[in-house]
């Protein structure tokens, strides 16, 4: 790889190092590792189903416990709102109302997200909005015909001299309307956090965003902040952070060489959200709710998804307090065989870590260090919904390279399809990740773990790519709830479909899930 000196100072000024370049070419020459899945997590098998005395239980744990913790949410939102309207833009650029029906349209393109839009127009939230802003540019808008004003409601509601929600952030986009507001995905996030991620009558979330957004979503949160305390009678706070540039990857062409921009720079891409566990890594509190931007419920379902966030907090504290009791036991050296035999019990069914064959043959002391080393780590309870179809990955046992058997979250792209037996495994799978995470990041003796120590480098990710016509190769680091915590515990609970209500469209709005009414 031949760096010139200018290439040099580009990757300096970004706060990249020369070898860590390198490091990532050498990732694109070896491609991409599947991993090695042994089987799906299922209920009684790596997920655990709740009963309702179970559930009521660790939501008193939380509870109990709540006031005394240090609580935050944790919400990626830096996506822009382009991939909702995708097939929009797609749609001002190929239709035209004088040349072929809407109808015809629709049926030669066969796309069911134009066909729900459509067929459903004044159910979205912001219909009578975009109408208001129709009438304003265009006096005549009532005088043109159906199809017409199909196409003007779709510029309006997309482009600058209408609204411009295409340019917008996806969590300022409105996704709901009740009977006398319109809510943002970014004040439902708010909402939501009253239900089960305040203490002490105070309820912190932090934001990821994009840095060129961060301004809007101030502007949001003034607007917001007032009704929101004075409902909820919380004190809300309120802080934001971006993806830092020297998280970013470089781009290769098609023959693994540092692909270059029309001036002939360096390019540079963001590295997916697998590089927001450095922003994960630097939030002080006790618990920690990880939920994405578009993840949002109806009022009708705030109660049952707040008692699940709950229960699943509860689930963390309770099996935090046994580690951590453990751990200052071993801390202190103060194992006996009894003591230990209780420990290899609660790792094993608790925490379903796995022990090596020869693990009976260790030494006591072995033995107590293989415990601490596999107790000590940041721990992570997560939500798994039922597949009833929708895309996302999936939980999984998995062994790693050094023959290690262990649950974590696999994206459908790491799995090797190609392979009989493992896309059989990967077709077996009853539950999918709807990002519905607990987390504990601090250790036994309250300090915060160095998270990067916990991720699985292996796990980075190679995908294809253009720009401006030209092919390129892309490398998204190991994703935060995949590769990024494939050292973490992990512990799976399943939770009810009615909590997992994304938005990866502008037609997904139309869903039942998503009507308010």
């Amino acid at each position: 790889m031949g760096l010139s000196r200018e290439d040099i100072a580009e990757i300096e000024k970004r706060g990249i190092t020369q070898e860590e370049v390198e490091r990532q070419i050498s990732i694109f020459k070896r491609g991409n590792i599947v991993v090695d899945v042994v089987e799906a997590a299922t209920i009684k098998n790596g997920i655990q189903r709740l009963s309702d005395e179970d559930l009521q239980d660790y939501i008193n744990r939380f509870d109990n416990r709540k006031d005394q913790l240090s609580i935050l949410k944790f919400v990626p939102a830096s996506g822009a709102a382009t991939r909702m309207f995708k097939a929009f833009y797609q749609f001002v650029d190929e239709f035209d109302p004088e040349q072929e029906s809407l109808e015809a349209f629709l049926d030669r393109r066969s796309d069911p997200v134009l066909e729900r839009f459509f067929s459903r127009l004044k159910d979205l939230p912001f219909y009578h909005l975009v109408w208001q802003k129709m009438r304003e540019n265009h006096q005549h808008v009532d005088s043109l015909d159906s199809e017409q004003q199909q196409l003007l409601f779709v510029k309006t509601m997309l482009l600058e001299d209408g609204l411009n929600y295409g340019a917008f952030p996806k969590g300022l986009v409105p996704f709901h309307k009740t009977e006398d507001r319109l809510l943002t995905a970014f004040e439902e996030h708010f909402i939501e956090a009253a239900y089960y991620a305040a203490s002490n009558n105070k309820a912190r979330i932090h934001f990821t965003v994009a840095q060129e957004h961060q301004a809007a979503f101030e502007q949001e949160y003034r607007r917001i902040k007032k009704n929101l305390e004075e409902r909820f009678k919380l004190e809300y706070e309120v802080t934001f952070s971006y993806q830092d540039s020297r998280t970013d990857t470089l781009a290769v062409d098609v023959a693994n060489e540092p692909f270059r921009d029309e001036n002939d720079k360096l390019f540079f891409r963001p590295g997916g959200h697998g590089a927001l566990i450095g922003n994960l890594g630097k939030q002080d509190a006790d618990i920690v709710f990880i939920k994405n931007i578009d993840n949002v419920v109806v009022p009708r379902h705030l109660e049952l998804m707040g008692r699940y966030k709950k229960a699943l907090a509860g689930k963390l504290v309770d099996l935090q307090q046994q580690i951590f009791q453990y751990l200052h036991q071993l801390d202190k050296g103060d194992v006996g065989e009894g003591a230990l035999s209780e420990m290899i019990d609660f790792i094993q069914h608790k925490l379903k870590v796995g022990l090596h064959e020869d693990f009976h043959e260790l030494s006591p002391e072995e033995k107590r260090a293989f415990l601490k080393k596999k107790m000590n780590r940041p721990i992570r309870v997560c939500g798994m919904v039922k597949n009833e179809g929708d895309p996302g990955g999936g939980p999984f046992w998995v062994r790693n390279k050094s023959g290690e058997i262990s649950l974590q979250i696999v994206e459908s792209a790491q799995i090797d399809h190609d392979n009989y037996q493992q896309s059989k495994i990967a077709q077996e799978a009853t539950h999918f990740n709807p990002v519905d995470v607990v987390c504990g990041l601090k250790n036994f003796k309250g300090e915060p773990f160095k998270l990067q120590d916990y991720v699985d480098q292996d796990t980075s990710f190679i995908s294809n790519k253009t720009l401006n016509g030209r092919e390129l190769k892309a490398l998204e680091r190991p994703g935060l709830w995949n590769g990024a915590m494939a050292g973490w515990i992990s512990v799976f609970v399943e939770v009810p479909p009615e909590t997992f209500n994304p938005v990866k469209t502008v037609s997904d709005l139309l869903k039942p899930s998503h009507q308010v009414r």
